[in-house]
């Protein structure tokens, strides 16, 4: 299965910030790929990359087989793309926006966006500037799925909507899925766990992961350690653990490579005998939650 996305090495500076710090990464066809990381990670600035809205300052891209440099014209017409704060000209009635951009697409499919108005529940006869932030969102999204591109490219498509209207765009989403890539970014992680089959963590404009979900899940776990005493701890630990804090005869933490046997010999090692160790697995909101505390220094 080939890339629908590919980076490596991908860089991009603004006056002495570095925005993204080599990032490579792959999405293969097919896949939902989350891109999450804390507000200012780095993850609309991939995205402009990627679109061809601003160029790398060193690695590359390649989006559809196609340089990111190189991503125009014709290329679009695979690629559906909305971004968080859509452009769209507020004096045009909705049935008028869509009737507008079907000339630029040969591959339109009437038939699909009329179900897309349906199924969104788009008020066909309103204009654009009339609506709710997240009545616009659903029209973007309609308009970026009528023409069936191969690659969806959604940058922070749930912020600020309603639980309602976020239900009805992932819906939206879903079903058109099996027939083209998505690529988003999102800090709703509630949301994206239910719907990504893959994730990468950007952090300070570095990625620190990117794996399927199903792996991710499996390899994180809250642990808790009940000793019969209070605890001194070494100085050594192991190094895919994180947010250490002990209190009283409990020390608790997140183990980032949890494999069963391997974990309890190092918790051995550690601390001896225990009195109880409970192993619990964590929520993709509880996993980003940790990896940003811990990039920030807070336990």
């Amino acid at each position: 299965m080939s890339d629908a996305i590919c980076t490596e090495n991908l860089t991009k500076n603004f006056r002495g910030v570095h925005a993204l710090s080599d990032v490579s990464m792959s999405v293969k066809e097919g896949a939902i790929y989350a891109l999450v990381g804390p507000n200012g990670a780095g993850k609309t600035t991939a995205i402009k990359v990627l679109m061809n809205i601003m160029t790398p300052t060193s690695g590359r891209a390649e989006v559809l087989g196609v340089s990111s440099t190189k991503v125009a014209g014709a290329v679009f017409g695979s690629i559906g793309y909305v971004s968080e704060n859509q452009k769209m000209p507020d004096w045009m009635s909705v049935d008028m926006f869509l009737s507008y951009l079907r000339p630029f697409y040969p591959t339109w499919d009437r038939a699909l966006e009329d179900a897309l108005v349906k199924q969104l529940q788009l008020p066909i006869d309103r204009r654009l500037g009339k609506l709710s932030r997240g009545m616009r969102m659903k029209v973007a999204l309609a308009s970026s799925l009528a023409y069936r591109p191969k690659l969806i490219v959604l940058d922070e498509p749930f912020g600020g909507l309603d639980p309602l209207v976020r239900d009805e765009v992932i819906e939206g989403l879903v079903e058109r899925a099996p027939e083209a890539t998505v690529f988003l970014s999102s800090h709703d992680l509630a949301e994206i766990e239910n719907l990504a089959s893959h994730v990468g963590y950007l952090e300070d404009g570095r990625l620190r992961f990117s794996e399927e979900t199903v792996t991710l899940n499996d390899r994180f776990r809250e642990i808790e350690v009940t000793l019969e005493k209070a605890p001194t701890l070494p100085s050594s630990l192991p190094g895919s653990w994180m947010r250490i804090q002990n209190s009283a005869s409990v020390v608790r933490f997140v183990e980032s490579r949890f494999e069963a046997e391997r974990t309890k010999t190092d918790i051995r090692q550690v601390f001896g005998e225990t009195r109880d160790v409970a192993i619990n697995p964590m929520s993709l909101r509880a996993i980003f939650l940790s990896m940003a505390k811990t990039g920030r220094g807070i336990a």
